[in-house]
């Protein structure tokens, strides 16, 4: 399975989601050193990739590329304690990502926090 994203610019996305959140990308650079075509491994049988706007609007047949703040979907990252969910969003703004909801204990009983990527693509850290 794979996870596809459009991006604005592939070497800012590279750098946020391999310092922001720890993933490593996988295969040849391309000119610019970043993998073509930008993917990292989220498990075992899913990647997430990242596809250049222009690009993505092709593939997705000429629809608009949604824009900047308009969330379709929600990506989750889950870890263990409250401790980890701050050390996430924290590693993850340093990189360069934006609060969306500062890290807190919620109604539903989790301890979650979420910041969207550079692309403002919004991910929430949840135990």
């Amino acid at each position: 399975m794979i996870i596809a994203l459009p991006t604005a610019d592939r070497r800012t996305a590279h750098t946020f989601y391999r310092d922001g959140l720890g993933l490593e990308a996988f295969g040849e650079p391309a000119d610019d050193g970043v993998p073509e075509p930008l993917q990292f491994r989220l498990g075992t049988d899913v990647n997430l990739m990242l596809i250049p706007s222009g690009g993505f609007g092709w593939v997705i047949g000429g629809r608009p590329v949604a824009a900047r703040g308009t969330s379709e979907c929600l990506l989750s990252v889950s870890v263990e304690s409250a401790d980890e969910v701050d050390a996430l969003v924290a590693k993850a703004v340093a990189a360069g990502a934006e609060v969306v909801r500062p890290a807190g204990e919620q109604p539903w009983g989790a301890y979650t926090g979420a910041i969207a990527d550079p692309d403002g693509h919004v991910w929430q850290i949840s135990t």
